[in-house]
């Protein structure tokens, strides 16, 4: 399993030099459909129920530039650096992830995520080479109500996995903002807003899916609290 592990690693490896190739020096198209249909261990790649319904909701939501990667099963091993080759992004930076994070000091009156501005959950999109700064959307909340609701009131944790999955349909390290079971509110961490250029990866839906897509374009279908939300 180690091995074969191995070889496709090493097979997505060479079809991503194949793209940046043809992007660098601009070989036809030809050549370049026929070098990737000779290396690539996805020549005969069928996407899966997960992608089709994801890519018909963004198209829906008139998202045009996006795309979808199948990566390795034991691409969470790797390093930031290797997990940016394989997707093709231009740095780390543009390697990001969704996270669940509920409210444990809500009020009792607060259950869902009805009420955008005062919900009991929240996905957070940040960049993995970020540190996550709670106390910043709890600021950013406090405020987004006008000081209605006491500040002690917001006290964001992780969610427990289950309840992730249950809200977002999605298992752990593939969960994406996009075509979630839960209307729940999005906040986008303002770093990622800044990336050039504007084209980031993060969860598709599944393990070993990924979802690459043009910030701007997100921004406008998903309408996420735009929040400086991280430090390095």
């Amino acid at each position: 399993m180690e091995a074969l592990a191995e070889l496709e690693r090493l097979q997505t490896r060479i079809l991503q030099r194949i793209i940046h190739l043809e992007l660098s020096h601009h070989l036809p198209e030809s050549i370049s459909h026929s070098l990737s249909l000779s290396t690539s261990p996805t020549a005969n790649y069928v996407a899966s129920a997960t992608e089709e319904r994801l890519s018909a909701v963004l198209r829906a939501g008139g998202v045009k530039d996006f795309s979808f990667r199948r990566v390795p099963s034991d691409y969470y091993d790797w390093p930031l650096e290797s997990r940016r080759d394989v997707l093709g992004a231009p740095s780390v930076d543009h390697l990001c992830k969704s996270i669940v994070l509920v409210n444990t000091q809500a009020p009792p009156s607060v259950t869902d995520c009805s009420d955008h501005n005062n919900s009991k959950y929240y996905v957070v999109v940040v960049q993995y080479t970020a540190r996550f700064n709670a106390e910043t959307v709890k600021n950013f909340l406090y405020l987004l109500n006008n000081g209605k609701v006491p500040k002690k009131k917001f006290n964001l944790r992780l969610a427990p996995e289950d309840v992730s999955q249950k809200l977002t349909g999605f298992e752990h390290n593939g969960v994406t903002c996009i075509g979630m079971k839960t209307d729940i509110p999005v906040i986008l961490d303002e770093a990622i807003v800044k990336l050039n250029p504007d084209f980031f990866w993060l969860g598709g839906g599944e393990i070993d899916l990924k979802l690459g897509i043009r910030t701007s374009e997100l921004i406008d279908f998903v309408k996420p609290f735009i929040v400086n939300c991280s430090g390095t």
